[in-house]
């Protein structure tokens, strides 16, 4: 009798294994852990600048410009430090402060009646322009941008914090703007191109 009772209790527990899903306990429900995953998993708030409609390019970018059945037009420019590309016959065409449609549309009606009756122009960007981290981290420096950078990466990319590190706080200098938002340090603060990152001295 009691090794029969045995072999129904190890029947039962290998039921409870199988049915249990990947990565749970047969005592812990999955549910419990999904709300943690996706909210580790999530950077809610900024999108990658790469996917954006209203990326506002600066220097530092490096696009590719296509003028079709036009290969000499054709290349990969860099948005030099005044905001400005140069291209060939044209010269140069302000991008700073402009989308990608808006240099488009840009470039298209520098080519045309001069040069063009109805250029067709396409751009992309190949590489964002860097980010810079400052203060409490063991490499401050400039970077080269990544889609999806969170500030935890960026702070890793310099080789962490040290110790007098605030890590309770980042302060934060968006692309374009003069004043500095402090922010609570957490997974979720994305970082954009030309972004700059101060990590502060924390008060012993």
């Amino acid at each position: 009798m009691r090794a029969l009772i045995s072999i129904v209790f190890a029947l039962f527990m290998l039921a409870a294994c199988q049915s249990a899903p990947i990565g749970s306990s047969p005592m812990e429900p999955a549910t419990a852990q999904n709300p943690a995953m996706i909210q580790a998993g999530a950077q809610p708030g900024v999108a990658d600048p790469g996917s954006l409609d209203d990326y506002k390019l600066g220097s530092g970018d490096k696009l590719r410009v296509i003028v079709f059945e036009e290969e000499g037009l054709t290349g990969e420019f860099q948005v030099d430090g005044s905001g400005l590309v140069s291209m060939p016959l044209i010269g140069e065409i302000r991008a700073a402060g402009q989308t990608v449609r808006q240099f488009e549309v840009s470039v298209a009606d520098a080519l045309r009646g001069a040069y063009l009756r109805d250029p067709r122009v396409s751009a992309e960007v190949l590489d964002f322009r860097p980010y810079y981290i400052l203060g409490e981290v063991n490499r401050p420096g400039t970077y080269p941008y990544i889609s999806g950078l969170t500030v935890f990466n960026a702070v890793a990319t310099a080789e962490g914090f040290t110790y007098r590190a605030n890590q309770r706080h980042v302060y934060i200098r968006r692309a374009g703007e003069n004043e500095e938002q402090r922010h609570p340090l957490n997974s979720t603060i994305q970082v954009n191109p030309g972004d700059t990152i101060r990590i502060g001295e924390r008060i012993f």
